[in-house]
């Protein structure tokens, strides 16, 4: 059976209060499709966003969390605490955490185990870079991730994995239909081996430099279960422009 699409929203580093009236936007808009719609803006709006998303079909969540349900980690959110602000789910392992604050596979497995502790979905990253697609080593360095990222025991409904080739994002560059289809049909692969009665529906979605002017040729390849949107999201009518191919 297809599994559900999810449409997510990484607002990254952006949002403030009045960004409010985006997610309001999203909100009215959300009902008009036929997929689950997730929206995970900064720390710093997420109790906000999750009280006004209340009795509405979007879901809010964390961009990330720490390991431990609580201790001395100056500066860190843990995986209790973003559920306890009314989240939902939490994208881990993004290429910018992996790069940026050089975040190993083995930190995205322990992160993941907590998240489903706290009883949030996990949205698990995965992705090359250009070198490692020129060199013929996607799958490769793909599956490499995924066996260090996830944990022994995976529910569909707690797991979704997001393929972000890491030169794609925020570059206006995307693989084409078929390196996409490839790659998802790989990773569908991997989970039905590794999970077997629950990798077959866990939802693959594609992620970099998804627009409203490519939703449809990116988001209607077989095996995409979805969308995690980066700087489209951030504007209602852009995102669920995006949204519209699931009407």
């Amino acid at each position: 059976m297809q599994p559900r699409p999810l449409l997510a929203g990484n607002w990254k580093m952006n949002g403030l209060a009045a960004s409010a009236g985006e997610l309001q936007k999203i909100i009215a808009g959300a009902p008009d499709l036929k997929a689950d719609v997730l929206v995970c803006p900064p720390f710093t709006l997420i109790a906000r966003f999750a009280e006004a998303a209340r009795h509405s079909p979007v879901m809010i969540g964390g961009q990330d969390c720490h390991a431990e349900p609580f201790g001395a980690h100056t500066g860190d959110i843990a995986a209790e605490m973003l559920a306890d602000a009314g989240a939902g789910a939490v994208i881990l392992g993004h290429s910018e955490r992996r790069v940026d604050h050089h975040e190993t596979d083995a930190e995205v497995r322990a992160k993941t185990r907590a998240a489903w502790r706290a009883g949030l979905i996990a949205i698990v990253c995965v992705g090359e870079s250009r070198k490692e697609r020129d060199g013929g080593r996607t799958q490769e360095v793909v599956g490499r991730q995924l066996a260090g990222s996830l944990p022994e025991r995976a529910e569909a409904g707690r797991l979704v994995i997001a393929y972000e080739p890491i030169w794609a994002i925020g570059t206006g560059l995307t693989p084409t239909p078929a390196d996409i289809a490839e790659v998802h049909g790989f990773i569908r692969r991997w989970l039905a081996t590794r999970f077997p009665g629950q990798g077959e529906a866990v939802r693959i979605l594609y992620g970099g430099s998804v627009k409203p002017a490519n939703a449809k040729e990116l988001l209607t390849v077989p095996g995409v279960d979805g969308a995690l949107v980066g700087g489209a999201s951030l504007k209602a009518e852009d995102f669920l422009a995006i949204g519209a191919v699931y009407r």
